[in-house]
């Protein structure tokens, strides 16, 4: 499959531009084992980056002009790198000029290119193609022209472009696990100063299986700027009480129950998802150092309920898909992935049992909402890196 893309991107920028490409990068898309929606609330965060790809077949020419080429989409945008650079009405265009953007803010010398796309992560999965394009694109410049830019900042620059001209203020962990992802390993990240561990990801005789819901969502549109307002206003009214505390990770299950009443019922249930996720995360890595993967699948399930019960951010179809779950011997945990309001569930399950399974639950989810069900096997993988040139 991996080849395959590299192959495909590569011939079909020959065939555009008539010569073969000067560099070429692959860039992950993430999953997360546990701790949703904590990166914006300066908690801990269990991504890794997973065998799904974008791939970039990159150029430089020889003027300003650059060519961009979304094979997948079959649409080409095109502009001049000395021209200013503005959000556009083609949402992927903007993933790019974001980071471009930025890289003139820094007043990086650069010149024109040629660049073709094409990409094995799922669009609306809760996969994070958005960060994989970032944070891959960012690579291939900061490659291509020398600009000696961190792990660290590309991750950064990425997260802000989604900000400025996408207008999605996402947190920091699926930018940092696209680039920082390491093979068979996931990723402890202190979501409050970007420290960050890697803990040995070998679950022996289980495997993460991807059920997808094929609801597609849009951060834009689905709540999540509003859940970021809520849980920003609900830590206020918990610092006007509680002035020690100064994040979520100051604070503990017990000053929320205190709080209920000021809180109100909603921000009630969106801070108290919040603090039982942090602890939720470090529960995790413990379970994980012990391969005790009874406990990750009950936390990982736990987590589920949480999602869709007082953050509520799950979706009738991804509900159904984890609870269809909950009786089955051979999942160990499961819940829904992502953003939310649609996209995948995640699952924890026997290896070697997985086919059964998908054939199981597509019929049901069939039955239930007329949707076919997809369904992904993946193994998690190294980060953003360089393939050849």
């Amino acid at each position: 499959m991996k080849k395959k893309l590299i192959r495909d991107t590569t011939i079909h920028f020959e065939n555009i531009f008539q010569k073969t490409s000067d560099f070429t990068f692959l860039s992950p898309g993430r999953i997360n084992i546990i701790g949703e929606h904590i990166d914006y609330n300066d908690g801990f965060v269990l991504p890794a980056a997973i065998n799904k790809y974008i791939c970039f077949a990159i150029s430089k020419n020889d003027n300003s002009e650059c060519t961009i080429i979304a094979k997948d989409l079959n649409e080409t945008y095109q502009f001049n790198w000395n021209e200013e650079l503005k959000p556009i009405d083609k949402m992927w265009v903007n993933y790019i000029l974001g980071v471009l953007h930025q890289l003139k803010e820094k007043e990086f010398v650069m010149q024109g290119f040629n660049m073709v796309f094409s990409s094995t992560i799922p669009m609306g999965a809760g996969l994070s193609s958005s960060a994989a394009l970032e944070c891959g694109f960012g690579f291939a410049m900061n490659s291509m022209f020398n600009l000696g830019l961190s792990k660290k900042e590309l991750a950064l620059i990425g997260q802000k472009s989604e900000h400025t001209f996408v207008g999605v203020n996402c947190g920091i962990m699926d930018q940092f696990a696209s680039v920082f992802g390491k093979k068979n390993n996931v990723i402890k990240l202190d979501c409050n100063t970007l420290e960050y561990e890697y803990h040995k990801a070998d679950f022996k005789n289980y495997s993460l299986l991807l059920l997808d819901s094929n609801v597609k969502h849009t951060h834009l549109t689905s709540g999540y700027n509003i859940r970021r307002q809520e849980v920003e206003q609900g830590l206020s009214i918990i610092k006007h009480y509680f002035p020690e505390v100064k994040t979520f990770r100051n604070c503990n299950e017990k000053m929320i129950l205190e709080l209920r009443e000021k809180l109100g019922e909603t921000l009630f249930k969106r801070c108290h998802f919040v603090v039982k996720e942090i602890q939720r995360v470090q529960d995790a890595v413990i379970a994980i150092e012990n391969s005790d993967f009874k406990q990750l699948g009950e936390l990982i399930s736990k987590t589920h309920i949480g999602l869709s019960k007082e953050y509520e951010v799950s979706c009738d179809e991804i509900d159904f898909l984890v609870d269809s779950v909950q009786n089955e011997k051979s999942v160990l945990g499961s819940r829904m992935m992502g953003g939310g309001f649609g996209g995948c569930s995640i699952n924890l399950v026997e290896k070697g049992s997985e086919n059964e399974l998908i054939e199981k639950i597509s019929a049901q989810y069939k039955a239930a909402f007329g949707i076919d069900l997809k369904s992904y096997k993946v193994k998690i993988s190294k980060g953003t890196s360089f393939v050849k040139n």
